[in-house]
């Protein structure tokens, strides 16, 4: 372990209350495990005073380093730059509102020690509603059914990745990305420890249910064209009962003569084609939506400040006063 560099992500949005605290924990465990290690704060465009707090948390600890993006760019940008500006030989990946126990950190690096590239951390529902764990259970359920890849109810971005996982998850360069989704499509081999679930002590959630329902339908649409077969089958069904309704009408004309049309039957048809039609162009415009932001070729993040950058600029200023 001592020839390691540990390196730990902690992607940052408005959580000034949880800066110092995260890093003296994270530093405690780190120094029990008598490895080499840096804490890279992703700053994404907080507008609270976290990055005050992570510049007097660098002043502290050597091992801090940061990264500050222009604005908020989500956290997804935000894992990816830590996973890009990270340079230990394992990433952990732990958000810095202390829900990760970073006295977990020890497991973690046990299941490294022992060959694992993915040593993750699940969480059970202890502390969430029942609408919460009840509404969890029934996504998860759903979009194992619809992608291409498993997902494990209470398994998110708190784990340990190799080197080899990292480099792999760096080739997907995809713009819309679904971390848990990536997770499992690039396999290897992954071994899985269990916490119980911690309370946020400082500041509140970010994730909204609008949010939620965003993330849950990404997790949905990245991994697979399943919703457009069906989009594609339920054509087929309205286009069969339509025909079947063509066929008992004309049956009826035939043995009864012509009867005035129902006003329920008209309205019903053209509400049902209408539905499944909307629907379908929803499903389209998802697909069609992400093809235009892929082709754009936009950049995930901007970096405003980095530390390196900071210290880069110090030194030089420090050579030209010297000389």
């Amino acid at each position: 372990m001592d020839q390691l560099m540990i390196s730990l992500v902690i992607p940052s949005y408005n959580e000034a209350g949880n800066i110092a605290a995260v890093m003296d924990a994270i530093a405690k465990e780190m120094r029990h495990q008598q490895a080499r290690f840096e804490v890279l704060f992703v700053d994404d465009g907080s507008t609270d005073g976290t990055m005050d707090e992570i510049r007097s948390v660098l002043l502290t600890y050597p091992e801090a380093e940061y990264v500050s993006f222009t604005r908020n760019f989500g956290k997804e940008a935000a894992i990816l730059a830590g996973l890009q500006h990270a340079n230990g030989q394992a990433v952990i990946i732990m958000d810095a509102d202390l829900q990760h126990p970073p006295s977990l950190i020890p497991e973690l690096l046990q299941g490294f020690e022992e060959g694992y590239h993915q040593v993750v951390a699940k969480r059970n529902r202890k502390g969430d509603s029942r609408v919460r764990s009840f509404l969890s259970s029934f996504y998860y359920r759903l979009v194992n059914q619809a992608i291409d890849v498993r997902l494990s109810n209470g398994e998110g971005d708190f784990r340990l990745l190799s080197r080899k996982a990292v480099d792999s998850l760096l080739l997907l360069s995809e713009s819309n990305r679904f971390s848990k989704g990536l997770y499992a499509w690039i396999g290897l081999e992954q071994k899985t420890i269990t916490y119980e679930n911690v309370v946020r002590q400082h500041g509140e959630t970010k994730w909204s249910f609008g949010k939620l329902l965003n993330y849950a339908i990404d997790g949905i649409v990245s991994f697979n064209t399943k919703p457009l077969r069906l989009c594609f089958y339920m054509g087929l069904l309205s286009l069969g009962a339509a025909l079947l309704y063509i066929a008992i009408t004309l049956l009826g004309i035939f043995k009864n003569g012509v009867d005035v049309p129902g006003y329920f039957t008209t309205i019903s048809s053209v509400l049902f084609l209408g539905g499944v039609q909307l629907v379908s162009l929803g499903i389209l415009g998802e697909y069609v939506g992400r093809i235009y932001n892929e082709t754009k070729k936009r950049p995930h993040y901007l970096v405003g400040q980095s530390s390196t950058e900071v210290k880069g600029k110090r030194d030089v200023h420090a050579s030209i006063h010297q000389s």
